[in-house]
């Protein structure tokens, strides 16, 4: 998704001044039969969607509840780069996983649970406070999830890199 910029952003130095509003935009469309195309203007590849299987979607493709999760977890992931960037502290892994439950309610189905799992990898026990102080940072920050209606649980885990022996 290609943010439309209504001003430029400034480079100064290592400092980036952002714009106060951004614009993003995907058309979707549906192809035929069980299946659907998403594009953005910033991709040069269009996404293929499905609705569920349990709804009747094909098996292989992408559904729109699996593409809001991907949402949240690549927003946590980027926000916390840049958190942790901004703060120069240095991760070896991260890998951020969201699970999600949809049930069905009088209105329809919706989602009644959203749990983010990051897991930081960090280099040593000593930076064990502050790698925390920034996942915490980061679940606050996520602008995915402050969008949606529903909580969401974060459940960070943190591991230590275990110092490579050159013998």
């Amino acid at each position: 998704m290609q943010a439309v910029p209504l001003q430029r952003y400034l480079n100064q130095g290592d400092v980036r001044v952002m714009n106060e509003e951004h614009a993003y935009r995907v058309a979707a469309w549906w192809t035929s039969g069980r299946t659907g195309l998403a594009k953005s203007d910033s991709a040069p590849n269009a996404i293929h969607f499905t609705a569920p299987t349990e709804f009747g979607g094909l098996e292989g493709r992408w559904t729109p509840e699996e593409l809001l999760l991907a949402a949240v977890a690549g927003c946590y992931t980027t926000t916390l780069r840049a958190i942790a960037g901004g703060a120069q502290f240095d991760f070896t892994d991260l890998q951020v996983e969201a699970s999600g439950t949809v049930r069905k309610a009088e209105s329809g189905y919706s989602f009644t649970q959203i749990v983010v799992r990051p897991n930081l990898k960090i280099a040593s026990a000593e930076e064990r406070d502050r790698a925390l102080e920034l996942l915490k940072r980061a679940e606050k920050l996520c602008l995915v999830s402050r969008a949606l209606g529903t909580t969401l649980t974060f459940e960070p885990q943190l591991e230590i890199a275990k110092p490579v022996s050159i013998a």
